[in-house]
């Protein structure tokens, strides 16, 4: 027999507002807390989160009910994030409109990201979609998305 899924709540207990199955935090171990502060804490704030927690070892920002975190732990087992292994590959962030990428782009560099795939840009990721690509120095990446078109229906 098989069991029936629990139905998805439209909010939490108690009315707290928290949606059954929403994101509640994402932990990312950096092998420099102050470089990814530094790199992800201007890119968190310009896209609206405010600092949340502060510890030695982590910071974290909030946007709503989610936050992220950035923990340098000794536990650490490389000193480099490399995408292309299993586990994380890019944050996405929705981003008000193109004019938006494209400032958030320019300022990047500012802040340690690297433009990814300069040579497409802003359509990296398909013609249906606008958005720029970013990469740290500890080898992040986060995807700044303006527009995606809807598929063929």
């Amino acid at each position: 027999m098989t069991e029936e899924p629990t139905p998805h709540a439209t909010a939490g207990p108690e009315g707290t507002g928290r949606q059954h199955g929403a994101l509640h935090h994402v932990e990312i171990w950096v092998p420099d807390l102050e470089r990814a502060a530094a790199s992800f804490g201007w890119l968190l704030e310009a896209l609206g989160y405010t600092p949340f927690q502060s510890w030695s070892n982590g910071r974290s920002w909030r946007l709503g009910a989610a936050y992220l975190v950035f923990e340098q732990s000794p536990a650490l087992t490389a000193g480099r994030h490399d995408r292309c292994r299993p586990g994380l590959n890019h944050l996405a962030f929705h981003v008000q409109d193109h004019h938006a990428v494209e400032e958030l782009a320019r300022r990047a560099s500012r802040h340690g990201w690297t433009l990814m795939f300069p040579d497409r840009h802003p359509h990296a990721g398909g013609e249906r979609t606008y958005a720029a690509y970013l990469e740290n120095a500890d080898g992040f990446e986060v995807e700044l998305v303006a527009i995606t078109a809807p598929g063929p229906g």
